[in-house]
């Protein structure tokens, strides 16, 4: 897996976690879902940055003129949308229902270019204050559940997507904690 990190804060970021986490969900998710179709390498682009930039992302985005934690950007398309292009389709996860056969955009090189993550650094670390963990796990948590989204899972979409989705999280959250302490 290629985790394509930018960090646009000051703060340091453990680019082995976000690697090991990314791996695992990927490999769960797999398991859990193979109606996914990839084949070959898998990248994703996280960026992690401050509130000014990620309160612009999710107006510009979502209408929504106030910062959230994690926003994701999904390269997926129903079969018979899918675009044959190398340039990024930024869609958030949350504008594609579910739906079995998922296939990702084929890029020339054959990397599977998942989409795009992006996280609030200061929101997630008074999230994390407030829950009382770690940073480092409430940003395993907010990657994590970026993945799910790039992969069309969104807890937005009724109680039944959001249970699915919170027990996703919470499967890939355990075995990556059985490798890593996160608190």
């Amino acid at each position: 897996m290629i985790i394509e990190i930018h960090n646009f804060t000051q703060s340091h970021i453990d680019e082995e976690l976000f690697k090991k986490a990314g791996e695992l969900a990927l490999r769960i998710i797999k398991k859990e879902r193979p109606d996914f179709k990839l084949k070959g390498e898998v990248e994703i682009s996280l960026a992690i940055v401050g509130d000014g930039r990620m309160r612009k992302l999710n107006k510009i985005y979502r209408g929504r003129n106030r910062t959230t934690d994690v926003l994701a950007f999904s390269n997926f398309a129903k079969p018979s949308r899918a675009k044959k292009t190398g340039s990024i389709i930024k869609y958030l996860a949350k504008m594609y229902p579910r739906v079995k056969g998922i296939e990702f955009v084929e890029f020339p090189d054959g990397i599977n270019r998942l989409g795009e993550i992006v996280i609030s650094h200061p929101r997630a670390k008074k999230q994390a204050k407030r829950i009382g963990h770690s940073i480092s796990k409430e940003l395993s948590i907010l990657f994590i559940h970026g993945i799910l989204h790039l992969f069309g899972y969104d807890h937005e979409r009724g109680e039944r997507q959001r249970k699915e989705m919170e027990m996703m999280e919470r499967k890939i959250l355990k075995e990556l904690e059985k490798d890593i302490p996160l608190d």
